[in-house]
């Protein structure tokens, strides 16, 4: 029944208060649908990412994530090229590659972005058999080098070579997985080999395979990327990964032996590899930072160089839009 009240029609009062309640339940309908998470948040894991084998061990992400009913699944990643290939296929949300191999993917056009470190990893050398008489890059000259591109290690030789005055051209490149490169080497197919860990810490413990040519700075981070569309739908979700991610790198600082032990166990090698590994790896800065992005700039310009990115690429604009520490600075400042 309408009452009229100045001439104008007047709803009862209970009909507003029906109606105002509505509108709230609508609204928290809507607020609920903005705020729910995915159903599933698709992890990747590495050989030469120790933090993300400690998270998956202990099941850490799973925790987070269980009374949201959201599934955490893994996949293994042999490689950056590899995790790379799943963020750009839509397989993985997470994946764990060097800073180099990811810039070199979204110059590509892989929708990623750098949100962690996992590491600051000396992971990659030029690596030789123990009778070989190389003893400087200028000996790789007419030489066959394994080397797995699109990563670090393939990036490594090319910067390596530059510094001496060599290119791409002065070697045979030849292109295997990682695991491939160390068996290939020691059954002397090539002469020399881009290593990774803990492929190239187990052919020094097990066949006295030498480290000629060793340049820490030339090893980029160890990046940890997100698809730039999970990020922008699930923002909260991606800081909450960063979380587990830190309970990890945090307990491998305090627990190093166990740490050596998971990595053994998972990679299937000895202890005194996964030690050897392990020492080669600072888990101290896990925020993206100025001294990650001058490292992935240095390296692009060698890729873009060698024309393995494109002479019409913003290189230090790629690495801007690459590297986003907001998420890390967030997550981690308000733990702290």
């Amino acid at each position: 029944m309408k009452k009229i009240l100045n001439g104008k029609y007047r709803l009862p009062a209970v009909l507003i208060s029906l109606a105002l309640l509505a509108g709230c339940a609508s609204g928290a309908a809507e607020s609920s649908d903005s705020a729910e998470g995915p159903e599933e948040i698709r992890l990747d894991y590495a050989y030469y990412s120790p933090t993300s084998l400690v998270l998956k061990e202990f099941g850490w992400a799973e925790e987070e994530f269980e009374e949201d009913g959201i599934d955490v699944s893994w996949t293994l990643s042999h490689g950056s090229n590899k995790a790379l290939e799943f963020l750009n296929s839509n397989s993985v949300d997470f994946g764990s590659s060097a800073g180099a191999a990811a810039l070199m993917s979204k110059a590509n056009g892989a929708p990623i972005k750098n949100v962690y470190i996992y590491s600051q990893p000396e992971w990659t050398a030029l690596v030789k058999s123990a009778e070989s008489d190389i003893e400087s890059i200028g000996d790789l000259k007419g030489k066959r080098v394994a080397a797995t591109l699109g990563t670090d290690p393939y990036i490594f030789l090319l910067r390596a070579m530059a510094e001496e005055g060599l290119s791409q051209d002065d070697v045979e490149i030849v292109n295997v997985q990682h695991s491939d490169g160390a068996t290939t080497l020691n059954n002397g197919g090539v002469d020399a080999w881009a290593g990774l860990d803990p492929h190239m810490a187990r052919l020094e413990v097990d066949s006295g395979a030498e480290l000629f040519y060793r340049n820490p700075d030339f090893n980029t981070y160890g990046f940890l990327n997100v698809r730039e569309a999970f990020a922008e739908d699930y923002p909260e979700h991606v800081g909450r990964v960063i979380e587990v991610y830190e309970k990890a790198r945090e307990w491998i600082q305090e627990n190093p032996e166990e740490a050596a032990e998971i990595l053994m166990e998972e990679a299937q090698i000895d202890q005194a590899v996964a030690e050897k590994q392990l020492e080669r790896n600072d888990f101290s800065s896990p925020v993206p930072g100025a001294a990650q992005h001058e490292s992935v700039l240095e390296a692009g310009r060698i890729l873009q160089d060698s024309d393995a990115i494109g002479p019409d690429i913003d290189v230090e604009q790629l690495t801007d839009d690459l590297i986003d520490p907001s998420y890390a600075e967030e997550t981690i400042e308000s733990s702290n």
